[in-house]
């Protein structure tokens, strides 16, 4: 991918970012940064890497997984990312991050009657065994087995 604009090494990536070169070399791994190989073997970046750094860790912070952002990233890959293009970034990551923290606070309201001591057969457990209704299935944590999301 390599164009006429001048090219930064990694060290000059993570230095401007402000991330650690094993960083760098492992969102190139994972494919969210694309760099090539000089004909000396050096590996060099677009200036424009230094967005898609910046865009990923803030996106990290947020508490997003790689993948999703990866593939939200990969739209605009041949592209330096403009301010609407990042607005929209922005807004599907804003509707995720919502509904997680609506989901949050449901949990964090809920574990108030909650003992933790993981159970998952009490009476009485809003969280996990509403009206007990797991106890039909016979004795012991009868969640723990099972994959989330059934």
């Amino acid at each position: 991918m390599q164009n006429t604009h001048p090219s930064l090494t990694v060290g000059e990536v993570a230095q401007r970012s402000g991330v650690p070169v094993s960083t760098i070399h492992f969102y190139e791994k994972k494919g969210l940064i694309e760099g090539w190989r000089t004909s000396g073997n050096q590996r060099r970046y677009e200036r424009r890497v230094l967005r898609w750094v910046a865009i990923i860790r803030v996106a990290q912070r947020a508490g997003l997984p790689l993948a999703l952002i990866k593939e939200h990233m990969d739209r605009y890959r041949s592209t330096v990312i403009t301010a609407a293009q990042w607005d929209v970034l922005n807004r599907e990551w804003r509707a995720m991050l919502d509904e997680r923290i609506t989901s949050l606070i449901q949990l964090r309201n809920q574990l108030d009657s909650c003992i933790g001591c993981g159970c998952l057969s009490l009476e009485d457990c809003p969280l996990r065994n509403p009206g007990d209704a797991l106890s039909a299935e016979g004795p012991g944590a009868r969640l723990l087995a099972e994959p989330p999301g059934k």
